[in-house]
This record gives structure tokens, C-alpha cells and sequence, in this order.
């Protein structure tokens, strides 16, 4: 049985880490193949055996590790939504609650420092007694969350973020409560001043993480502003004829095969081909293409495009889950819920995070000790490096950077499938374009009919149209729409069969024809005599020419021409300005290959070259150092598209090639190639600036909370080294939200500029923060 995959909704996670617990539960399941939560995205994508276990047991799973799961949907995307919403504002509220409770403890921290400030004599008597009366419901009503989290985790065997603010509050505020009972036992009473209370630290601490998570969700909901957009695009309503009546109803209740009228400025409900109207149409929220289509009968429309100033009239063909939109939307949620390679990085030091935090705070409390350190001292020093460690940032290093990027690629008509295709992107040196279809319009005309050997051109042309009517090659179709137009009356071809990269053959009139190009004819041993000379002439002004032959000879020729893409010379310049080499191949000759290259401004042509061979061309260039991308639109090209380090496909291409290719670019505009390079290289820029960010955080914080520069009067208080920590993983959101402002043409500069004010402004807010702390 083949193993299947589904996508799961996960609920309850609070960092990266609890992703890493879910995936790591989700793999040891008996049946899971591969298993990949996303933190950012909140969806885990499972392949498993569905002989061995089912969604149901993925599940169960997922509630063992102590969240929630259930199966994403379509029909879940708006309750998704508003789960979000529902998770910011729950983390707003804690926050509010958080701070009205902590701010009179401030005021008495304040008033510790300085007795003068209005009512701190009368209130000192009171102060520890209420310190424990606000921060008790902080630690255990508002930080609840971090003991659930930090349990589950335990029950794994492992720690999460949330261990490190649980045993991080929990010290400062059992250290705090063990000191009242002190003065319980010692004074009698519960009144009075009482030293070393430190319960404002854990409600403090607790009060900024939950601010950091507000911010965090906020900026993560931000991240997914492209998917909501183009979810937000479907019409809610269509306008059908049935039984003779135009009736309004659901986009739901619209079946394949309705006859579904659009009047003047209405969204187009689902994909279809148009019966009667001619209109202009604005597919740029599909396309990114701001200039309207003109659409007339027999055009291809498409769901969520608006109708301009005409009434169209179309054939539903695609509805629902089949439609243009739905499928941009599948590619888009699948790459945002994916993995790139370099994630695997983050994952391994975020395995070993937060135990090697552990033990340098258990090291830093035992050395402080040792060098004849007060408690209280040596303790807040412990608490210290146990909460500005932060793995979170390094967990939402990656997957925040390809939600963006991927969002971004849609908004310009780039479909990018995942993290692996946008991170090999970046690496691309060589592009090999398929020429008919892709460098070409992929639609020839017949230029020229020849007669060689008796007959007439009407009687050749005949004869060629009858046996192409069973081919689906561009060219065959050029050549039987010519005879058409021509008013020629074609005959049955019997016993048609195609020679994949030779040509065709068949019966017309009880004679056996071959039609096809010089290989053909050396195969059926037919000499060539006087043809050679017209066929280099013909393929020398760019076009393709094809021999007529009966058993015994050569009838004539038909040349047919296909025209460059007029953006084809403009990608290519691109691409070398980028310093990426470019190849044509096609199973043209090479004479008519290099004219069409020549055009194009390329000097790399593989041509001549079979179907099946063209993958064999790309590994090639693979084992010669070469990472390669491949641009194809066809059946044909699939297995050069899957063999390539990246493949780009067509959006106009088959079925088999979009599936099959890592890129799609939906407009078909190979300009668009460049574009999803440098969108690439941004992208994994970010991912690599965030990296550093995470990094570097702890590097230069972990040594200032373990007071370790306390000689130079640098020292960290916990709640202030928690608030750091917050700020670590809303900037790193941050940064990967700049990539929202790319463009092909312009430089983003605000994008460009913000790594050197996040490590300034890192290294100022630590310094700063010390220095208040003393």
C-alpha cells in the first residue's frame, strides 16, 4: 500500500522546542515515515504507512506529547484564522493581567532604592505580604502554561523553553516564599519588613515572556498575510443558468459543466472556458500581471479573477479543490509547512539548547558559591542564564523567513513548493530552457510546403495533415490547423505510431507515409539526395523543417516556424548579469536550434537531443561541478525537471510538469526565473541573518547574566535578561517580515540595513539593561 501524507493542525505550542518534542513523538509512531512540525506555521506534515497507523493514532500521538491536533482543512482555514486572533488576543489579555499585578511590585522595588518616594514608610510593613499575594496568581494563573508545557516536555524526557521559565520563576519565587516563612517562624507574624524577597523577579519575568509571546504571535500572524489574502479572494457566490432560469448560489453548490454567467466588474466564481461575451479580465491577483487579459470565446478563465467592463459567459470546468486558486493555495500551504535543509542546523543546536543552559546555570550558581558569593547573589545569577537563554529565536529562524518568502513568491506569480526548492535557488550557477513552449510561444505556423518529388503542395500538405491528426505535438497541430485553413479535406490514417524525437508514420489511402526529421528517414534507409541542400537553407532562417516520404522516397518538405517569447532575451540577459550560465536543449536540429538560440541571445545549445536523453543532459552538467536548473513546460521535460537541483515549470505546462517542478511560475514569464533566484537569495539571507541574531544573543547574553563581567559593574537582573529574551524572537520575526518589501527591480533597503542595527541595538540594549540592573 502507497504510504500517505497529511498536514495537522497542532494547538498548544509555545516554542520551537515543542515542536521538536511533537516531531520527535510523531516519528518514534509505529508507520511514520517522516514527520516535520512547524512551529511558525502551527501545522505538522506526516507520511506514513496507512497500513500501520492512522490519523487518528497521529493524534492520540500528539496528545501523549501534551498538545492538541486535529486534521487541516480547507473548511478549517477561517477557524484557523480566528484561532490565531483567538491566540493574540489571549496572549494580550495575560499581559494586561500581568502587568496590573507586577506594577505595585515595582513601586516597592523602587521604594527600596528610594525610601523618600510618597507612601513607601507607610507601606513597607506590608509590602512582602502583598509581593506574595500579587505574584502567587502570576506564577500560577497567568504562568500556568509554562508548567503544563515544561511537564509534557519532562514526560518526554527532554526540556523545552518553558523549563526554563518554570524552573527559572519557580526558584526566584520558592526562594521568596521560603524567606516569609523564615520571617513567619522567626517574627511570628507575616507583617513586617522582611530582605531578600524576590517574588516581583517571577512576576516580572512571566509578565515580559507573555508580552514577548503577544508580540511574537502578532508578528507570526503577520507572516501568513499572503495566505490570508489569497484565501480572501474566492467568491462567495455564482451566477448559474439551470432550467432555463439565472440563478444565484453558493460557490459551494456550482457543478462542473454549469453554464455560469459574470456581468461587468463581479469576481469570476470558478475556472471555466468561456461560451459567449468578450471582456478583459484582471488576473493579477493569480498572476501578479497588472495589465487585464482580453478574454473572447474559447479563453481560459479562471476563480478569484475580476471581470472588467464586458459579460462573460463560461463552461465550469473546475470547481472547488481543482480550481487555479485552490491549487496556488495547496503549493503555498504545503512549502510554508516545509522544511529547508539548512533548518536541519537550528534543529541540532536547539536539541542540545536548553540542557547545555541548564548546566551553565547550575555552573554559574555553583562557581559564584565557591568564590564567596552571597546566596542571594549567586542565585539571581542562576535565574538569570536560565531565561535569557532562547532557542525560540533559532526555532523561528527558518520557517518565518520561507512563510514570508513563499507568500511573497505567490503575490508575484512564483509558486515556490517548499524550503528545500527556495534554499537550492539560491545556489543555481547553470539554467537549461526547454525550448518549444518555454523559450518559444510553443505555437508554429507553417512557413513553407515543398514539393520534391511529383505531387502538388495541396497533395503533400494532405498527406502530412491525415497523419498528424493523431499527434499532440505543437508541431503536428500547426500543420493539420494550416490544412484546415487551407479548406483541405483530410483523410483516415491507419495504423498511426509515434517515434518519440523521430517523427510520425501511418497509412493514408493505402499507402504507407513517414513524416519526421532526418533520423527517420536514415531509419527507414530513404536517402536524402537534393533534400539536404533545402533543409539546410530552411533551418538556417530558424525554422523546423520535416520530411514527407513514402517507402521509397522523399515527397517534399513542410517547414514550420516558432517565434521567441518576447520576454525570452530579456530572462536570459538577466540571468547572465547574475553570473548563471544558460543552455537551450530541445530535440530540434542544430541548425534551427541555433537560430532560435541566437535570438535569445544564448550560446549553449543542446540539440537533436531525444525526450528521454534530456535528464541524461542534465546530469552532465550535474557531474561536472554544475548546480543546474531546468525550465520545461511538458510531459517530456518531467524527468529533466525531477533530475535537475531545481526544477522550474511552467504554469501554462501540463500537469505532470507543475507537479513535478519545485518552481511554478504562473504567469509563464521566463523573466520570472531571475526573479525567483534573487527572491531566493534574499530569502535565505534572512534565514542566515536570523541565525546569526539567535546566535549571537546568547553569546554576548548568556556571559552577562551569568554576571561574569560583575567586576566591571555589569550585571543582569532576571526580569530584565527575560524581557531580552522576549526581544530576540520578535526581532527575528521582524527581520523576516522585512522580506515583504521585495522587489525584482529595487532594492530593499530597509531589508538591507537591519542587520546592522539589530546587532548594534543587541549589543546596546544588553549594556543598557546591565547598567540598570546595578
Amino acid at each position: 500500500m502507497p504510504q500517505t501524507r497529511t498536514t495537522l493542525s497542532i494547538d498548544g505550542m509555545h516554542c520551537a522546542s515543542c515542536a521538536a518534542i511533537i516531531t520527535r513523538k510523531l516519528a518514534k509512531t509505529p508507520g511514520v515515515a517522516e514527520a516535520n512540525v512547524n512551529y511558525a506555521a502551527a501545522k505538522g506534515h506526516i507520511l506514513f504507512d496507512p497500513a500501520q497507523a492512522s490519523v487518528d493514532n497521529l493524534i492520540e500521538a500528539v496528545r501523549k506529547a501534551g498538545y492538541d491536533a486535529h486534521v487541516a482543512s480547507e473548511a478549517d482555514r477561517e477557524g484557523e484564522k480566528a484561532r490565531r486572533e483567538a491566540e493574540i488576543l489571549r496572549y494580550r489579555g495575560k499581559f494586561f493581567w500581568g502587568l496590573l499585578l507586577s506594577a505595585p511590585m515595582v513601586y516597592f522595588m523602587a521604594g527600596s532604592f528610594f525610601p523618600s518616594l510618597p507612601f513607601v514608610a507607610a507601606l513597607a510593613p506590608w509590602m512582602g505580604i502583598a509581593s506574595l499575594l500579587l505574584a502567587t496568581p502570576v506564577q500560577f494563573w497567568l504562568g500556568g502554561g509554562f508548567y503544563h508545557s515544561a511537564w509534557s516536555a519532562l514526560r518526554m524526557g527532554t526540556f523545552n523553553m518553558d523549563s526554563l521559565i518554570a524552573i527559572g520563576t519557580s526558584t526566584a519565587y520558592v526562594y521568596s516564599l521560603f524567606n516569609v516563612a523564615d520571617h513567619l517562624r522567626t517574627e511570628g507574624t507575616v507583617i513586617g519588613k522582611m530582605h531578600e524577597l524576590y517574588f516581583e523577579v517571577a512576576a516580572l519575568l512571566i509578565t515580559f515572556v507573555l508580552l514577548g509571546k503577544w508580540l511574537e504571535a502578532r508578528a507570526k500572524g503577520a507572516t501568513s498575510a499572503a495566505m490570508q489574502k489569497l484565501m480572501g479572494l474566492q467568491a462567495k457566490t455564482a451566477r448559474v443558468e439551470r432550467e432555463g432560469q439565472t440563478i444565484d448560489i453558493a460557490i459551494e453548490d456550482v457543478r462542473i459543466g454549469d453554464t455560469v454567467v459574470v456581468r461587468p466588474g463581479e469576481k469570476i466564481p470558478v475556472d471555466g472556458t468561456v461560451i459567449r461575451g468578450l471582456s478583459s479580465v484582471d488576473e493579477s491577483m493569480l498572476t501578479g500581471e497588472s495589465i487585464p487579459v482580453e478574454k473572447k470565446e474559447g479563453d481560459k478563465v479562471f476563480g478569484a479573477t475580476m471581470n472588467g467592463n464586458g459579460s462573460l459567459t463560461f463552461r465550469a470546468e473546475k470547481i472547488g479543490k481543482d480550481t487555479v486558486l485552490a491549487q496556488i493555495i495547496r503549493f503555498v500551504e504545503e512549502a510554508q509547512g516545509s522544511k529547508a535543509p539548512i533548518q536541519d542546523f537550528a534543529d541540532w543546536v536547539s536539541s542540545w539548547f536548553v540542557p547545555a543552559v541548564l548546566a551553565a546555570a547550575v555552573i554559574t550558581l555553583a562557581v559564584w558559591l565557591v568564590l564567596g558569593a552571597t546566596p542571594t547573589f549567586a542565585l539571581l545569577a542562576f535565574v538569570s542564564v536560565v531565561v535569557i537563554a532562547c532557542p525560540c529565536a533559532l526555532g523561528l529562524a527558518t520557517p518565518t523567513a520561507i512563510m514570508v518568502a513563499t507568500g511573497k513568491g505567490a503575490e508575484l506569480g512564483i509558486l515556490i513548493r517548499g524550503g528545500e526548492p527556495l534554499e537550492a535557488a539560491k545556489h543555481i550557477d547553470a539554467v537549461v530552457f526547454d525550448k518549444t513552449g518555454t523559450l518559444s510561444k510553443g505555437k508554429p505556423e507553417v512557413t513553407d510546403v515543398i514539393v520534391l518529388t511529383g505531387g502538388t503542395q495541396e497533395e503533400i500538405l494532405r498527406i502530412a495533415a491525415s497523419l498528424e491528426q493523431g499527434s499532440e505535438h505543437p508541431l503536428a497541430e500547426s500543420i493539420v490547423a494550416h490544412a484546415k485553413a487551407k479548406g483541405t479535406a483530410l483523410s483516415a490514417a491507419e495504423g498511426f505510431a509515434a517515434i518519440p524525437g523521430h517523427g510520425v508514420e501511418g497509412s493514408v489511402g493505402g499507402e504507407r507515409y513517414y513524416l519526421g526529421n532526418r533520423k527517420l528517414m536514415a531509419k527507414i534507409a530513404i536517402p536524402m539526395l537534393d533534400a539536404e541542400e533545402r533543409m539546410h537553407r530552411l533551418e538556417d532562417d530558424g525554422k523546423t523543417a520535416m520530411l514527407l516520404a513514402d517507402s521509397n522516397r522523399i515527397l517534399g518538405i513542410i517547414a514550420v516556424a516558432d517565434t521567441l517569447k518576447e520576454t525570452s532575451a530579456q530572462a536570459v540577459e538577466q540571468l547572465k548579469k547574475m553570473h548563471i550560465d544558460v543552455w537551450m536543449i530541445t530535440g530540434d536540429n542544430a541548425r534551427t536550434a541555433r537560430a532560435l538560440a541566437k535570438q535569445a541571445g544564448i550560446t549553449n545549445v543542446l540539440a537533436e537531443v531525444l525526450p528521454e536523453d534530456k535528464a541524461n543532459e542534465v546530469k552532465k552538467l550535474q557531474a561536472a561541478g554544475r548546480r543546474v536548473a531546468m525550465v520545461g513546460d511538458g510531459i517530456n521535460d518531467s524527468p529533466a525537471l525531477a533530475q535537475a537541483d531545481l526544477g522550474i515549470a511552467m504554469g501554462s505546462g501540463t500537469d505532470t510538469a507543475m507537479e513535478t517542478g519545485g518552481i511554478v511560475l504562473v504567469k509563464s514569464d521566463l523573466r520570472d526565473v531571475a526573479t525567483a533566484i534573487t527572491l531566493s537569495r534574499a530569502a535565505v539571507g534572512k534565514i542566515k541573518q536570523n541565525m546569526f541574531f539567535a546566535l549571537f544573543f546568547n553569546v554576548i547574553g548568556i556571559p552577562i547574566a551569568a554576571r561574569a563581567f560583575a567586576f566591571a559593574g555589569l550585571v543582569l537582573r532576571p526580569e530584565l535578561a527575560g524581557l531580552a529574551m522576549a526581544f530576540s524572537s520578535v526581532s527575528v520575526v521582524t527581520n523576516s517580515l522585512l522580506l515583504k518589501g521585495f522587489h525584482p527591480s529595487r532594492r530593499n533597503w530597509a531589508s538591507d540595513i537591519a542587520p546592522v542595527i539589530m546587532t548594534v541595538g543587541f549589543t546596546v540594549l544588553f549594556f543598557l539593561f546591565a547598567r540598570i540592573s546595578t
